[in-house]
Protein backbone atom coordinates (compact mmCIF):
# COMPACT_ATOMS: atom_id res chain seq x y z
CA UNK A 1 0.00 0.00 0.00
CA UNK A 2 1.28 3.44 -0.94
CA UNK A 3 0.50 6.29 1.38
CA UNK A 4 1.46 9.84 0.48
CA UNK A 5 1.36 12.33 3.36
CA UNK A 6 -0.91 15.35 3.05
CA UNK A 7 0.70 18.58 1.89
CA UNK A 8 2.35 20.69 4.55
CA UNK A 9 0.32 23.78 5.33
CA UNK A 10 1.50 27.00 6.87
CA UNK A 11 0.71 27.49 10.53
CA UNK A 12 2.47 30.22 12.50
CA UNK A 13 1.88 28.33 15.73
CA UNK A 14 4.01 25.43 14.53
CA UNK A 15 7.13 27.38 13.58
CA UNK A 16 8.95 25.99 16.63
CA UNK A 17 8.74 22.38 15.44
CA UNK A 18 11.42 22.45 12.75
CA UNK A 19 14.04 24.18 14.96
CA UNK A 20 13.16 21.77 17.78
CA UNK A 21 13.64 18.83 15.40
CA UNK A 22 17.03 20.18 14.30
CA UNK A 23 18.13 20.66 17.92
CA UNK A 24 17.05 17.10 18.75
CA UNK A 25 19.13 15.78 15.87
CA UNK A 26 22.23 17.74 16.87
CA UNK A 27 22.02 16.64 20.52
CA UNK A 28 21.58 12.96 19.65
CA UNK A 29 24.30 12.96 16.99
CA UNK A 30 26.67 14.51 19.50
CA UNK A 31 25.83 11.76 22.00
CA UNK A 32 26.61 9.19 19.31
CA UNK A 33 30.32 10.03 19.42
CA UNK A 34 30.41 9.08 23.09
CA UNK A 35 28.59 5.79 22.47
CA UNK A 36 30.73 4.91 19.44
CA UNK A 37 33.85 5.11 21.62
CA UNK A 38 32.47 2.40 23.89
CA UNK A 39 30.91 0.15 21.26
CA UNK A 40 33.89 0.53 18.91
CA UNK A 41 36.18 -1.19 21.41
CA UNK A 42 34.29 -4.47 20.98
CA UNK A 43 32.83 -4.22 17.47
CA UNK A 44 34.56 -3.79 14.13
CA UNK A 45 33.40 -0.96 11.80
CA UNK A 46 31.11 -3.04 9.59
CA UNK A 47 29.59 -5.03 12.44
CA UNK A 48 28.93 -1.87 14.45
CA UNK A 49 27.25 -0.21 11.47
CA UNK A 50 25.05 -3.27 10.83
CA UNK A 51 24.08 -3.65 14.49
CA UNK A 52 23.20 0.03 14.71
CA UNK A 53 21.15 -0.10 11.50
CA UNK A 54 19.31 -3.27 12.58
CA UNK A 55 18.24 -1.62 15.84
CA UNK A 56 17.24 1.50 13.94
CA UNK A 57 15.28 -0.42 11.30
CA UNK A 58 13.34 -2.41 13.90
CA UNK A 59 12.44 0.76 15.80
CA UNK A 60 11.44 2.70 12.70
CA UNK A 61 9.52 -0.23 11.23
CA UNK A 62 7.48 -0.65 14.40
CA UNK A 63 6.61 3.06 14.48
CA UNK A 64 5.71 3.04 10.78
CA UNK A 65 3.34 0.11 11.29
CA UNK A 66 1.72 1.73 14.32
CA UNK A 67 1.17 4.95 12.39
CA UNK A 68 -0.01 3.00 9.31
CA UNK A 69 1.84 5.27 6.92
CA UNK A 70 2.54 2.53 4.38
CA UNK A 71 4.89 3.01 1.45
CA UNK A 72 5.97 6.37 0.01
CA UNK A 73 5.11 7.18 -3.59
CA UNK A 74 7.22 5.83 -6.45
CA UNK A 75 8.84 9.23 -7.02
CA UNK A 76 10.47 9.07 -3.58
CA UNK A 77 12.37 5.83 -4.16
CA UNK A 78 15.40 7.15 -6.10
CA UNK A 79 16.17 9.48 -3.18
CA UNK A 80 15.48 6.76 -0.62
CA UNK A 81 17.78 4.26 -2.33
CA UNK A 82 20.53 6.82 -2.93
CA UNK A 83 20.53 8.19 0.60
CA UNK A 84 20.18 4.69 2.04
CA UNK A 85 23.29 3.45 0.25
CA UNK A 86 25.40 6.59 0.71
CA UNK A 87 24.39 7.90 4.11
CA UNK A 88 22.95 5.00 6.10
CA UNK A 89 25.28 2.41 4.59
CA UNK A 90 28.60 3.70 3.27
CA UNK A 91 28.93 6.68 5.63
CA UNK A 92 28.51 4.66 8.82
CA UNK A 93 30.99 1.96 7.80
CA UNK A 94 33.76 4.23 6.51
CA UNK A 95 33.41 6.67 9.42
CA UNK A 96 33.77 3.84 11.96
CA UNK A 97 36.75 2.51 10.01
CA UNK A 98 38.36 5.92 9.50
CA UNK A 99 38.22 6.79 13.20
CA UNK A 100 40.26 3.66 13.91
CA UNK A 101 42.97 4.82 11.52
CA UNK A 102 43.39 8.49 12.50
CA UNK A 103 43.24 10.45 15.72
CA UNK A 104 39.99 12.09 16.76
CA UNK A 105 41.18 15.59 15.85
CA UNK A 106 42.06 14.67 12.28
CA UNK A 107 38.76 12.84 11.84
CA UNK A 108 36.80 15.82 13.16
CA UNK A 109 38.50 18.26 10.79
CA UNK A 110 38.01 16.11 7.69
CA UNK A 111 34.42 15.01 8.34
CA UNK A 112 33.42 18.64 8.96
CA UNK A 113 34.06 19.31 5.28
CA UNK A 114 30.69 17.60 4.83
CA UNK A 115 28.41 20.59 5.59
CA UNK A 116 30.40 22.78 3.17
CA UNK A 117 30.06 20.16 0.43
CA UNK A 118 26.38 19.88 1.30
CA UNK A 119 25.79 23.60 0.74
CA UNK A 120 27.70 23.58 -2.55
CA UNK A 121 25.92 20.48 -3.84
CA UNK A 122 22.56 21.89 -2.75
CA UNK A 123 23.25 25.07 -4.71
CA UNK A 124 24.42 23.17 -7.77
CA UNK A 125 21.91 20.33 -7.90
CA UNK A 126 18.85 21.70 -6.06
CA UNK A 127 19.09 25.36 -7.00
CA UNK A 128 19.36 26.46 -3.37
CA UNK A 129 20.65 29.93 -2.59
CA UNK A 130 23.91 30.58 -0.75
CA UNK A 131 23.27 33.68 1.39
CA UNK A 132 26.32 35.56 2.63
CA UNK A 133 25.34 34.95 6.24
CA UNK A 134 25.21 31.20 5.64
CA UNK A 135 28.63 31.19 4.00
CA UNK A 136 30.10 33.42 6.71
CA UNK A 137 28.62 31.27 9.47
CA UNK A 138 29.93 28.08 7.90
CA UNK A 139 33.37 29.64 7.60
CA UNK A 140 33.40 30.58 11.28
CA UNK A 141 32.11 27.15 12.32
CA UNK A 142 34.63 25.31 10.14
CA UNK A 143 37.43 27.37 11.69
CA UNK A 144 36.09 26.31 15.09
CA UNK A 145 36.06 22.66 13.99
CA UNK A 146 39.68 22.99 12.86
CA UNK A 147 40.63 24.47 16.25
CA UNK A 148 38.85 21.63 18.06
CA UNK A 149 40.59 19.13 15.79
CA UNK A 150 44.03 20.63 16.36
CA UNK A 151 43.49 20.68 20.12
CA UNK A 152 42.58 16.98 20.06
CA UNK A 153 45.37 15.87 17.71
CA UNK A 154 48.40 14.03 18.94
CA UNK A 155 46.45 11.33 20.78
CA UNK A 156 46.86 8.72 18.10
CA UNK A 157 48.46 7.95 14.77
CA UNK A 158 47.20 9.05 11.39
CA UNK A 159 47.43 7.20 8.11
CA UNK A 160 46.75 8.03 4.49
CA UNK A 161 44.06 5.34 4.48
CA UNK A 162 42.37 6.91 7.51
CA UNK A 163 42.38 10.38 5.95
CA UNK A 164 40.89 9.01 2.72
CA UNK A 165 38.21 7.12 4.66
CA UNK A 166 37.20 10.24 6.59
CA UNK A 167 37.09 12.20 3.34
CA UNK A 168 34.88 9.50 1.82
CA UNK A 169 32.65 9.74 4.90
CA UNK A 170 32.28 13.50 4.37
CA UNK A 171 31.45 13.02 0.68
CA UNK A 172 28.90 10.27 1.32
CA UNK A 173 27.29 12.30 4.12
CA UNK A 174 26.88 15.38 1.93
CA UNK A 175 25.75 13.39 -1.10
CA UNK A 176 23.24 11.38 0.92
CA UNK A 177 21.60 14.51 2.35
CA UNK A 178 21.32 16.24 -1.03
CA UNK A 179 19.85 13.09 -2.61
CA UNK A 180 17.38 12.72 0.27
CA UNK A 181 16.06 16.29 0.03
CA UNK A 182 13.89 15.86 -3.14
CA UNK A 183 12.46 12.58 -1.82
CA UNK A 184 10.89 14.46 1.09
CA UNK A 185 8.45 16.05 -1.37
CA UNK A 186 6.98 12.61 -2.05
CA UNK A 187 6.93 10.97 1.38
CA UNK A 188 6.84 11.75 5.08
CA UNK A 189 10.07 12.09 7.09
CA UNK A 190 9.24 8.80 8.82
CA UNK A 191 8.75 6.98 5.53
CA UNK A 192 11.93 8.36 3.94
CA UNK A 193 14.00 7.59 7.05
CA UNK A 194 12.57 4.11 7.61
CA UNK A 195 13.13 2.82 4.10
CA UNK A 196 16.49 4.58 3.80
CA UNK A 197 17.58 2.81 6.98
CA UNK A 198 16.33 -0.51 5.58
CA UNK A 199 18.33 0.03 2.38
CA UNK A 200 21.44 0.76 4.43
CA UNK A 201 20.83 -2.34 6.54
CA UNK A 202 20.55 -4.51 3.44
CA UNK A 203 23.81 -3.05 2.10
CA UNK A 204 25.58 -3.97 5.36
CA UNK A 205 24.29 -7.56 5.53
CA UNK A 206 27.68 -8.96 4.39
CA UNK A 207 28.91 -8.06 7.90
CA UNK A 208 26.24 -10.23 9.59
CA UNK A 209 28.64 -13.11 10.27
CA UNK A 210 31.17 -10.79 11.89
CA UNK A 211 28.43 -9.15 13.95
CA UNK A 212 27.18 -12.49 15.28
CA UNK A 213 30.71 -13.57 16.18
CA UNK A 214 31.64 -10.31 17.93
CA UNK A 215 28.30 -10.04 19.75
CA UNK A 216 28.94 -13.40 21.39
CA UNK A 217 32.06 -12.04 23.10
CA UNK A 218 31.29 -8.33 23.45
CA UNK A 219 30.62 -6.88 26.92
CA UNK A 220 27.04 -5.93 27.64
CA UNK A 221 27.90 -2.22 27.82
CA UNK A 222 29.23 -2.22 24.24
CA UNK A 223 26.13 -4.00 22.94
CA UNK A 224 23.82 -1.61 24.80
CA UNK A 225 25.69 1.32 23.31
CA UNK A 226 25.23 -0.18 19.84
CA UNK A 227 21.48 -0.54 20.47
CA UNK A 228 21.35 3.03 21.77
CA UNK A 229 23.03 4.22 18.56
CA UNK A 230 20.34 2.50 16.52
CA UNK A 231 17.31 3.65 18.49
CA UNK A 232 18.21 7.29 19.26
CA UNK A 233 21.00 8.78 17.04
CA UNK A 234 19.68 6.75 14.07
CA UNK A 235 15.93 6.09 14.30
CA UNK A 236 14.92 9.24 16.17
CA UNK A 237 17.62 11.69 15.06
CA UNK A 238 17.52 10.81 11.36
CA UNK A 239 13.72 11.24 11.41
CA UNK A 240 13.88 14.64 13.11
CA UNK A 241 16.62 15.58 10.64
CA UNK A 242 14.37 14.67 7.69
CA UNK A 243 11.50 16.64 9.25
CA UNK A 244 13.67 19.75 9.57
CA UNK A 245 15.35 19.24 6.16
CA UNK A 246 11.94 19.24 4.45
CA UNK A 247 11.39 22.74 5.82
CA UNK A 248 14.70 24.43 5.02
CA UNK A 249 17.69 24.14 2.69
CA UNK A 250 20.36 21.44 2.78
CA UNK A 251 23.02 24.11 3.29
CA UNK A 252 21.31 25.64 6.32
CA UNK A 253 20.76 22.21 7.90
CA UNK A 254 24.38 21.30 7.27
CA UNK A 255 25.51 24.48 9.00
CA UNK A 256 23.42 23.53 12.04
CA UNK A 257 25.45 20.35 12.53
CA UNK A 258 28.53 22.44 13.32
CA UNK A 259 27.10 22.62 16.84
CA UNK A 260 27.95 18.92 17.22
CA UNK A 261 31.70 19.33 17.98
CA UNK A 262 30.92 21.80 20.78
CA UNK A 263 28.35 19.45 22.30
CA UNK A 264 30.70 16.47 22.00
CA UNK A 265 33.32 18.39 23.99
CA UNK A 266 30.74 19.18 26.68
CA UNK A 267 29.36 15.62 26.82
CA UNK A 268 32.84 14.11 26.99
CA UNK A 269 33.60 16.43 29.88
CA UNK A 270 30.43 15.49 31.79
CA UNK A 271 30.11 11.78 30.92
CA UNK A 272 33.71 10.66 30.36
CA UNK A 273 35.45 13.08 32.73
CA UNK A 274 37.61 14.29 29.84
CA UNK A 275 38.47 17.87 30.80
CA UNK A 276 38.84 19.92 27.58
CA UNK A 277 41.77 22.25 26.99
CA UNK A 278 41.13 25.97 26.70
CA UNK A 279 41.87 25.73 22.96
CA UNK A 280 39.18 23.06 22.62
CA UNK A 281 36.65 25.20 24.47
CA UNK A 282 37.50 28.17 22.25
CA UNK A 283 37.00 26.08 19.13
CA UNK A 284 33.66 24.84 20.41
CA UNK A 285 32.50 28.39 21.05
CA UNK A 286 33.54 29.33 17.50
CA UNK A 287 31.43 26.44 16.16
CA UNK A 288 28.38 27.69 18.07
CA UNK A 289 28.97 31.29 16.98
CA UNK A 290 29.13 30.21 13.35
CA UNK A 291 25.86 28.30 13.68
CA UNK A 292 24.23 31.40 15.19
CA UNK A 293 25.43 33.54 12.27
CA UNK A 294 24.29 31.02 9.66
CA UNK A 295 20.79 30.80 11.15
CA UNK A 296 20.17 34.56 11.07
CA UNK A 297 18.52 36.27 8.12
CA UNK A 298 19.30 39.64 6.60
CA UNK A 299 16.71 42.40 6.68
CA UNK A 300 16.79 43.42 3.02
CA UNK A 301 18.11 42.13 -0.26
CA UNK A 302 18.51 38.56 0.93
CA UNK A 303 15.08 38.00 2.37
CA UNK A 304 11.44 38.49 1.59
CA UNK A 305 8.94 37.98 4.35
CA UNK A 306 11.57 36.08 6.34
CA UNK A 307 12.48 33.83 3.43
CA UNK A 308 15.59 33.86 1.29
CA UNK A 309 15.21 35.02 -2.29
CA UNK A 310 17.29 33.83 -5.21
CA UNK A 311 16.90 33.68 -8.98
CA UNK A 312 16.25 30.03 -9.74
CA UNK A 313 14.94 27.77 -12.42
CA UNK A 314 11.17 27.16 -12.11
CA UNK A 315 11.57 23.59 -10.83
CA UNK A 316 14.12 24.57 -8.20
CA UNK A 317 11.97 27.54 -7.13
CA UNK A 318 8.93 25.33 -6.69
CA UNK A 319 10.96 22.91 -4.62
CA UNK A 320 12.26 25.67 -2.36
CA UNK A 321 8.79 27.12 -1.78
CA UNK A 322 7.54 23.69 -0.74
CA UNK A 323 10.54 23.15 1.51
CA UNK A 324 10.16 26.52 3.23
CA UNK A 325 6.68 25.77 4.51
CA UNK A 326 6.62 25.61 8.32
Amino acid sequence: MTSTPPPVTSSPGRDWRAPAAACTTVLLWASAFVSIRSAGEAYSPGALALGRLLAGSLTLGAILLLRREGLPSRAAWPGIIGSGLLWFGLYMVVLNWGEQQVDAGTAAMIVNIGPILMALLGARLLGESLPRRLLAGMGVSFAGAVVVGLSMSGHGGSSVLGVLLCLLAALSYAGGVVIQKPALRHGSPLQITTFGCLIGTAACLPFSGVLASEAAHAPLSATLNMVYLGVFPTALAFTTWAYALARTTAGRMGATTYAVPALVVLMSWVLLDEVPALLTVGGGLLCLAGVAVSRTRGRRGGTSGGREVAVKAPAAEAEQVAADRP
